[in-house]
């Protein structure tokens, strides 16, 4: 077998990357399904990838949409609020990229970047945290009932893989421009990330948009329950009926199902 001049260890790493990627395809196919079903029937559907640095958002949702049709989906990932849109409504810079008909738009951080991340770094003001969780459900059920398909979904990854994940990117060139000022305090703010996650679950998990937890501590699984959970969403055409997608119950849990194990393990938990 050509070795192309790899070590023992990165033709593993090769195999084991390919094999991966084979499990994925027959998934990845079905999603093509889904999306040309939405074009067809001009439906809207919106995914939200939330949860902490580090988690395999990114990486998830260049796998979910790497051979989608590019007419029809987005990915939408906002950087920092202009002077303009802080003086809007707070929902207003990430209205202007919702999906058309036919379309679907995958948001790499959402609104709720105000229900974890700017309380934790004093982004935000106290009251306009408060406000947003007395505003942010409302939202959402207007908007499902307007015909949008909102899909939440939070990425739970334990403190020990963020920080070997922070390690590689710091040490690996490719990877560096990943690594952020906000990421270099994550750890040490662990708890308080997870104080907003137990309260952004209570208040926000709700029947017209309700959180999916993604345990991604092991990107692969990950990948796989995410595109599962997609495809459990709508009723397509030309569904593969012999594709298994019952979710692992060991990675994809409901909103109140991680509130009780929050619950369970007190200041103990830490995913």
């Amino acid at each position: 077998m050509q070795t192309y001049g790899l070590t023992p260890e990165q033709q593993d790493e090769a195999l084991r990357i390919h094999a991966e990627n084979l499990a994925l395809a027959p998934y990845q196919a079905e999603l093509i399904k889904l999306q040309q079903h939405i074009e067809r029937n001009r439906l809207k559907m919106m995914v939200l990838f939330e949860g902490r640095d580090a988690a395999g958002k990114g990486t998830t949702i260049g796998s979910v949409s790497r051979f989608m049709n590019p007419k029809h989906y987005r990915i939408v990932a906002l950087g920092k609020p202009t002077e303009e849109e802080r003086s809007q409504w707070y929902f207003q810079r990430y209205i202007k990229h919702f999906p058309h008909f036919g379309e679907l738009v995958l948001f790499d951080r959402s609104w709720y970047n105000r229900a974890m991340v700017e309380p934790v770094f004093g982004f935000c003001t106290p009251r306009e945290h408060a406000l947003f969780l007395k505003h942010v459900v409302p939202f959402e059920q207007a908007l499902t009932e307007e015909g949008t398909l909102l899909v939440k979904l939070y990425f739970s990854v334990s403190k020990q893989k963020q920080a070997l994940r922070f390690e590689q990117r710091r040490s690996d060139p490719l990877r560096r421009w990943k690594l952020s000022e906000i990421d270099m305090q994550a750890q040490s703010m662990w708890e308080q990330f997870t104080q907003m996650k137990y309260q952004m679950l209570t208040v926000t998990d709700h029947a017209a948009a309700p959180w999916h937890v993604i345990r991604s501590s092991d990107k692969h699984r990950a990948r796989l329950e995410t595109m599962k959970l997609l495809l459990r969403q709508v009723d397509y055409e030309g569904r593969d009926d012999s594709l298994m997608l019952t979710p692992d119950p060991k990675v994809c849990f409901s909103g109140r199902q991680e509130l009780n194990l929050m619950d369970q393990h007190g200041k103990g938990y830490t995913s």
